[in-house]
Formats: structure tokens, C-alpha cells, sequence
């Protein structure tokens, strides 16, 4: 019997289990593995699985911590373009010394089946903060800004554009600390024209115009992604909701984004102006670094502060608390 790691009800594991299979939940359905040992690593549970690998937490047995190993699956692994994504990611996040952004410990194989240990940051994530309370505070959305902006800046001075901003890519350690993962969809943000994609790559809901209209990227199409993300934690609502994908795609290039304190009238005048500059149409209208991007962000939390803390003081009991504190 295996404990379920997401209900916590004891589940009956076959012996015959192969290794690395699994089986679902008997109350939740959430995959449940056997405990089994990879190199140094004790593998515990699948903390998540997609269509290319699967994210599992385990224990260090030498160095004494939790990690997340995430491999790919069997059936990918002759894949070239999954391969190069996969190793992408490895040496992008390698590179790179943030603490907004996931560490790699190591990268190696078994038996030709790639593998990264990485740093644990499965507490929560933004995509699942969104879906379970609607919308996440001003200031808390303004403090994930503030440093994934930073770790995007970071991995701008190494050359590096991220390429896929959502809120499924931001997730949460035990600290609640932001993490930026999956760097697979990275390239040089200096790349030749002759090397770019005519693909659009990228999550439709927060996709730049640019990148729609396939004219080259660079560090600001990540920021008008950023910006996207944090309207729809803020909100409650992606930047543009139509009935089909490209409605949303011809949105993004054609329709200004509706400012945040007209959605919801009680986000500040400051944090609404900061993300409509993110969201400009065009690229030339965005803040022009992400200093001035954190600045403008720092900007309208210390005035949010400012307001709460007035509001503490010379309003009733409940008046200064966020509506999320009521």
C-alpha cells in the first residue's frame, strides 16, 4: 500500500508494477508509483505528467533534501525536436543564478531516458491560485511581478528570452517564493532573422502581437506575456476571452486590452497604468527595460501600502483589509 500524495489514501500497488508506471487514485485518480530508486534519488511520488515527461518529488539520499526529477518518457525520447527542447531547458536554467528561477541540480540518463534534478518548488503554482480563488490580491499580484520581472532581466543579461510566460510556469516553493520554469521554448535573444521561427510559440492567451504578426521577437514580447499573466491574476480574466483561438490571437493583435481597474473597479490607478504599458500593442510603447517595468510596478505597491495603511488608521476595523481579508 502507497499513500496517494495528493488525498492521502492508501493505495494498493500490484507487484508486478513495472518500474516508473503507475496507477490511479482509488478516491482522486491522481497516478501513484511505487517508491523506487533512480541513481542517488529515491523517487516518492509524480508531483505532475504531461504528454513528454513526468515531474516526480523525490529525496536526495546523499546530499539529505527534496528535489524534483523531472524525465522524459519513453515514448518521446526518439523525438528531435523534444530532445533539443528538453536539453534547451537544462542548459538555459544551468545558466542561470536567480532566485526567481528554478535551479538545476544535475542532468543525466538511464538507459538513454533523459533526466533532470532540479530544485522543489511544488507548493503551489499561479495557474492553480487563479482557478481555486477567482483572483489573486493587487499586492501579492504585484510582488510575483515585481520578481519574475527581475528573473526575466537576469536571463536577459545571459542573452536568454523565455518565449512561453503563463501562469502554469510560474510556481511556488514552501516559502511561497516565485519560481519561472520550463525554459524549453529559450533561445538567444539576439538569434538571426534567418533563424526565426514561423511558428507562433507561445500560450494564445498571452501571446505578444508581434509574435502573431511573426515579425522578430525580443525581450518585450516576454514582458507583454508577463503583463498578460498578471492581468489575469489580478482580474480574474485572461486579457482577451472569445469563443475560438484565433478570435483570441486576432484580439491580441487588433484589440486594446480593457485597463484592469475597469474590470475590477478596486485594483489602483498605478498598478492598472503599469500593466496597460506591459500590454501595448506595440513594442515601442512598453516600458523599455524591465527596470523601468519594476520601478513602475515597486511605484504602485508602495502607494498601495500607502493607501492601506491610511485606511487602517482612519477607517473602521475592516476598512483598510483587502477584499480578500473581509
Amino acid at each position: 500500500m502507497v499513500e496517494c500524495a495528493s488525498c492521502k489514501t492508501k493505495v494498493f500497488i500490484p507487484s508486478d508494477l513495472l518500474p516508473f508506471a503507475s496507477v490511479p487514485c482509488t478516491r482522486c485518480g491522481h497516478p501513484v508509483i511505487m517508491p523506487m530508486q533512480l541513481r542517488q534519488f529515491e523517487l516518492r511520488n509524480i508531483i505532475a505528467s504531461g504528454g513528454m515527461g513526468t515531474v516526480y518529488r523525490a529525496f536526495d539520499t546523499m546530499l539529505l533534501r527534496e528535489v524534483a526529477v523531472k524525465m522524459l518518457k519513453k515514448e518521446v525520447i526518439g523525438d528531435e525536436e523534444v530532445l533539443h527542447s528538453f536539453y534547451r531547458e537544462a542548459r538555459a536554467c544551468a545558466a542561470l543564478n536567480h532566485t526567481n528561477i528554478i535551479h538545476i541540480y544535475t542532468f543525466d540518463e538511464l538507459d538513454h531516458q533523459p533526466y533532470l534534478v532540479m530544485e522543489l518548488a511544488d507548493f503551489d503554482s499561479l495557474d492553480a491560485w487563479i482557478e481555486r480563488d477567482q483572483r489573486v490580491p493587487e499586492l501579492q499580484v504585484l510582488d510575483i511581478g515585481i520578481k519574475v520581472a527581475s528573473a526575466l532581466d537576469t536571463a536577459l543579461k545571459h542573452n536568454l528570452l523565455h518565449r512561453d510566460i503563463k501562469p502554469g510556469n510560474i510556481l511556488f516553493n514552501s516559502d511561497g517564493e516565485p519560481k519561472l520554469v520550463d525554459f524549453g521554448l529559450a533561445r538567444i535573444a539576439e538569434a538571426d532573422e534567418a533563424e526565426h521561427e514561423f511558428i507562433v510559440w507561445g500560450t494564445p492567451y498571452y501571446v505578444a502581437p508581434e509574435k502573431i504578426r511573426r515579425e522578430k521577437e525580443n525581450f518585450l514580447s516576454d514582458m507583454y506575456s508577463l503583463g498578460g499573466t498578471l492581468y489575469h491574476a489580478l482580474t480574474g480574466h485572461v486579457p482577451f476571452e472569445a469563443a475560438t483561438v484565433e478570435e483570441v490571437i486576432t484580439a491580441h493583435v487588433n484589440t486594446p486590452p480593457t485597463p484592469p481597474n475597469q474590470v475590477v473597479p478596486e485594483i489602483s490607478q498605478p498598478t492598472s497604468d503599469a500593466l496597460v504599458t506591459a500590454m501595448a500593442k506595440l513594442p515601442a510603447s512598453r516600458f523599455q527595460s524591465y527596470d523601468d517595468f519594476i520601478m513602475a510596478l515597486t511605484a504602485a505597491r508602495s502607494q498601495l501600502l500607502v493607501r492601506q495603511f491610511n485606511m487602517n488608521q482612519t477607517g473602521s476595523e475592516d476598512a483598510g483589509k483587502g477584499w480578500w481579508q473581509r
